[in-house]
């Protein structure tokens, strides 16, 4: 299946967040800061992931909904460096957001799609899972093909 492209963002941004499927998220919380990789599904400019309510991360969030994210290869040259970084905050879906957020996962990761097809395991730890949205406010492409620490600003805002 091919990767779907996320809406609302420039084409390259787009490609970028489709080809890749793991986001560091960091977040803040009474032990201090934290950061954490969860697999990702894009909605648009949105991100959507799953969690335990019990990962610190997850608690972190429930305290404070601010977060940080980056999306990037391990690069060997700085030249070749591209990526992801935003800052945003944190939503717990339900209802119809998270059987949404459910079919959006699902298509990018099989593994956890139809249940009728998802090995037990999964069926399990699905069960002890949150859906979430990451919803940024401030978003950034960094790409050094074009200088060394260049990073476009990506306007979020509804046209």
């Amino acid at each position: 299946m091919a990767a779907q492209m996320p809406t609302g963002l420039p084409p390259q941004v787009a490609a970028y967040l489709a080809g890749h499927h793991v986001m560091t998220l960091a977040t803040q919380g009474p032990q201090g800061p934290w950061a954490s990789a969860v697999f990702y599904a894009g909605d648009g400019a949105s991100l959507i992931f799953l969690s335990a309510p019990n990962t610190r991360h997850c608690r972190n969030l429930a305290q404070d909904a601010r977060c940080a994210a980056t999306i990037q290869e391990d690069y060997r040259e700085w030249s070749q460096i591209k990526g992801i970084q935003l800052e945003g905050r944190v939503i717990e879906l339900q209802g119809d957001e998270e059987k949404h957020a459910q079919r959006l996962y699902g298509e990018k990761f099989p593994v956890v799609g139809a249940v009728a097809d998802v090995p037990p395991a999964i069926v399990k730890a699905l069960a002890k899972v949150r859906w979430f949205r990451l919803v940024p406010e401030h978003f950034h492409f960094i790409d050094n093909s074009k200088g060394f620490g260049h990073r476009d600003e990506i306007d979020l805002a509804v046209k």
